[in-house]
């Protein structure tokens, strides 16, 4: 069966970095792990409060994006996400594909 990636690229809003790491570790990591989701790698360049991470979902794009689509509606996330404030000023994704090296 296919695997698809996101590669998540996030600039956290300064002085979030500690606090967005521990949500994201309690909270959003174990709904996206409920919804089918494994997290493949997670970097943060401290110089810059960029949060880089991969997420992965079996099946084609196609299903990696009804998969995405369900998570992000879901009442446990919409709970995960309640009440935090903004600490991400600016985020982008991507579906990607691995190349051989």
């Amino acid at each position: 069966m296919a695997t698809t990636i996101q590669l998540r690229r996030y600039d956290l809003v300064p002085g979030e970095r500690d606090a967005f790491l521990a949500w994201w570790r309690e909270r959003v990591l174990p709904v996206r792990k409920a919804h089918g989701f494994e997290v493949v790698f997670a970097y943060l360049v401290p110089e810059t409060d960029e949060f880089i991470w991969a997420v992965s979902h079996d099946g084609d794009a196609d299903e990696f994006r009804r998969a995405e689509d369900e998570y992000v509606q879901a009442p446990d996330r919409e709970a995960a996400f309640a009440g935090i404030p903004e600490r991400v000023r600016a985020l982008t994704t991507h579906l990607v594909e691995a190349i051989a090296v």
